[in-house]
């Protein structure tokens, strides 16, 4: 995954805010996640399609961060997401 690989979410999720936090809900696995931080921000930002240094742009936008940290975050971040089948990168 780099700058230029696109996300696209295939899968949503039931979402409820919980103090600043995103409980989210797989129905399919019975798999609940807790969002927390910045990962609420990505989240957010991928319900319409978008390449992955566009997500870095919007969130160094909001955050005092290096374009290396955020990145490496970031593509943690959406690996995770692939790997749970909730998105998929397309090169």
């Amino acid at each position: 995954m780099d700058k230029e690989t696109r996300i696209h979410l295939i899968k949503k999720l039931e979402v409820a805010e919980l103090d600043g936090d995103k409980a989210m809900i797989d129905f399919e696995t019975g798999k609940y996640f807790l969002l927390k931080g910045a990962a609420n921000d990505i989240w957010d930002i991928i319900q319409e399609d978008i390449t992955v240094g566009d997500i870095i742009n919007k969130l160094r936008a909001m955050f005092d961060v290096s374009e290396e940290e955020c990145m490496e975050a970031t593509i943690s971040f959406l690996e995770n997401l692939k790997t749970l089948g909730f998105i998929e990168a397309i090169n």
